[in-house]
């Protein structure tokens, strides 16, 4: 349920509501909006259902949410999110691309790395100190060293950092190097730890599971936000389908339904979504196109030498041609007010 107060709701009338809502063991989230404020109730629907809140002082109506992931659905929240990552806004017509190696190898490598990711355009600077592979022989990651090595290109370039956190364990660790904590596909459904970033203060990216759907990838959301942290991004990746020619299918038509179904923002990875170094560039621009709110980019200093993904990574000189190519086409979203009538749904 959603609790609309009306213009001339004080602080002391939202108050009560939200007390009365917490004293029958149900969840109140606060949403203040430019002229309003909304509360949604989580929790067993017939306590919901034995609420009379109408006739609390402030409250102008009460409207039911018909989705089951309440606090990402569009209809608590009708104004898109924006996502302040350490003075990085994601969201609302900005856009970001995160970019940089798929692991970090080596300081040398991060840090050239960095700078060709810096000099590029980025934001972000991307990069794996944890790598759970498929294969138990593939590389794995520096771990806690490639932490530090993250943390010192940062402060080299002013970049922030992204980075993949992979069990409950380490979430406070990775916390204090990271601006960003990623959820990888993998993980998109390990519960325990949606909910261990959901406590924590940091941004989360939260990656699209391998064969899931948009419903579930949601709902994964939803139990993040449900934990307290609204600072939520999507991450559109590529899903497992019949086809063999590229190493996922990169789904475009998930950057519209998100829009559509849920005020967060979303970008989209093309590295992993195509498998294909070549693929980056056409898909890069198509999800710009599309209304992407960034990208997520592999790069590297010489894909050929690079210890994982290294088809999928772009030389520098081809990611500055991606980058070109993405601001133009942002800019002209921009001056034809395209990004406003995707948000308007």
């Amino acid at each position: 349920m959603i609790i609309v107060m009306n213009m001339e709701a004080t602080k002391e009338d939202v108050e009560r509501v939200v007390s009365a809502i917490r004293s029958n063991h149900l969840q109140a989230h606060i949403v203040e909006g430019e002229s309003k404020t909304v509360i949604g109730v989580i929790g067993d629907k017939q306590a919901v259902a034995n609420l009379s809140l109408e006739a609390f002082k402030g409250v102008e109506k009460t409207v039911p949410i018909s989705s089951s992931y309440k606090l990402v659905s569009k209809e608590l929240h009708t104004k898109p999110t924006v996502v302040d990552v350490s003075g990085v806004k994601i969201g609302g017509g900005n856009l970001v691309v995160m970019a940089g190696p798929c692991a970090v190898e080596s300081r040398e490598q991060l840090m050239e790395a960095a700078q060709i990711v810096k000099a590029g355009g980025a934001q972000f600077l991307r990069g794996g100190a944890y790598k759970p592979r498929t294969s138990p022989y593939a590389f794995q990651g520096l771990e806690h060293e490639g932490l530090k090595y993250l943390a010192e290109a940062r402060e080299l370039t002013g970049l922030k950092i992204v980075t993949e956190v992979t069990e409950v364990e380490a979430v406070e660790l990775v916390a204090q190097y990271a601006d960003m904590l990623q959820i990888g596909a993998r993980n998109m459904q390990n519960f325990a730890l949606l909910k261990e970033v959901g406590r924590s203060n940091k941004p989360v990216l939260l990656k699209r599971g391998l064969a899931a759907t948009i419903n579930e990838w949601l709902h994964a959301a939803e139990y993040i936000v449900s934990e307290g942290n609204q600072n939520v991004v999507l991450c559109e990746r590529g899903i497992r389908t019949y086809e063999e020619y590229t190493r996922n299918t990169l789904d475009l038509s998930a950057v519209g339904i998100v829009k559509h179904l849920s005020h967060l923002p979303i970008i989209v990875d093309p590295s992993h979504g195509t498998g294909k170094w070549r693929m980056v560039k056409p898909m890069s621009f198509a999800a710009i196109a599309a209304g992407a709110d960034g990208l997520i980019i592999e790069v590297h200093p010489n894909p050929a030498k690079a210890l994982s993904d290294g088809p999928q990574s772009l030389t520098p000189e081809n990611y500055r041609e991606v980058m070109r190519g993405v601001y133009k086409i942002s800019d002209f979203m921009k001056a034809e007010n395209l990004f406003t009538d995707y948000m308007k749904d």
